[in-house]
């Protein structure tokens, strides 16, 4: 028999829709334990290091529309784990913020104290007694009253179809049309400065790249080193190929910013780096009782604030269907 431990509600996915939703259940007096597939925290709030190189090579930066994310922005940079990193577009307004000293302190700040587990995949959800059973690969098990699955949609459409739980037609085909776009990214170390311009980006509108930035100048490399994100259409274009051919290209599109010779090229490929559009609603109710939801970016909005405000709405919402059972 797998060893199964017991909470109020199971998380998964230790992204930021995941992470914030955990917190805003904690604080409300409820046990929750976030499990993730990966290796660490944060999803696409991710940096690599690569010797002296430190490259943040997913979310690069935040932004504020929502008046609660700006509330939470202020905070973390009074905690010391954001800073400034230059002003974005009149379109969007305000600043860009990057994580101190790289885009994984918002989500370690986000994760401390909380019950997390990383390394751990989720196979197989069933129904029990008191909530739900959710089976892991490594033969361990999760009793939870309720279960909240951030994980990318097509990610977690699988979950739901492995555990045999069955969605509304509707329901179905509305999830069905979420996508997202793919992004591989170079990991660049240069022998010298680059040639980007401060504060150390560069958005592109033509070409194999998308965004250039110069993590040196972003402070939080100790040497020169160059995160590329390639555009949609070439990393839909190239997903299947060789990952050391994909960097040659991504480095050549780059050559007028480099400015110094490469030492070094790696390139991360993200399948689920973007929402192309929306849900009706900031989170999913699958089931009822025992509670099931779905959260994340592609319902609260395609970058780190709509996926926090996904986060907090199905945590809201989780709250009021255990009342509702309560009072039955």
């Amino acid at each position: 028999m797998p060893r199964v431990t017991e909470y109020d509600v199971l998380v998964i996915g230790a992204g930021m829709a995941g992470l914030v939703a955990a917190r805003e259940l904690v604080a409300a007096g409820y046990s929750v334990r976030v499990v993730d597939k990966g290796r660490g925290t944060g999803g696409r709030l991710a940096t690599r290091r690569s010797g002296a190189a430190t490259f943040d090579h997913g979310a690069q930066f935040l932004l504020a529309h929502e008046p609660r994310f700006a509330a939470a922005l202020e905070a973390w940079r009074s905690a010391g784990i954001l800073e400034p990193w230059g002003m974005a577009e009149a379109a969007s307004g305000g600043v860009r913020w990057r994580g101190a000293p790289s885009m994984t302190a918002i989500a370690k700040h986000l994760a401390r104290d909380l019950d997390v587990l990383l390394g751990r995949r989720v196979i197989a959800l069933r129904r029990a007694a008191a909530g739900w059973k959710a089976d892991c690969e490594d033969g361990t098990a999760v009793a939870a009253g309720a279960i909240v699955i951030t994980a990318p949609v097509p990610q977690a459409l699988e979950l739901l179809a492995a555990s045999a739980i069955d969605l509304p037609a509707a329901q179905s085909r509305a999830l069905g049309t979420l996508d997202y776009e793919p992004c591989l990214v170079g990991m660049v170390v240069l022998d010298g400065p680059s040639r980007v311009p401060p504060p150390g980006y560069i958005a592109l509108e033509v070409g194999p790249l998308a965004w250039i930035a110069d993590n040196h100048q972003k402070g939080i490399s100790a040497v020169p080193a160059l995160t590329l994100h390639a555009t949609p259409a070439f990393s839909r274009a190239h997903w299947d190929d060789a990952r050391e051919a994909c960097g040659r290209q991504l480095v050549e599109a780059a050559s007028p910013w480099l400015g110094s010779p490469v030492l070094e090229c790696v390139v991360h490929a993200w399948r689920y780096a973007r929402p192309l559009r929306r849900a009706e609603r900031p989170f999913v109710v699958v089931d009822n009782d025992p509670p099931l939801l779905m959260a994340g970016d592609a319902f609260g909005g395609p970058d780190a604030e709509g996926a926090a405000m996904s986060g907090w709405a199905v945590a809201r919402a989780l709250q009021q269907l255990f009342a509702e059972l309560r009072d039955r």
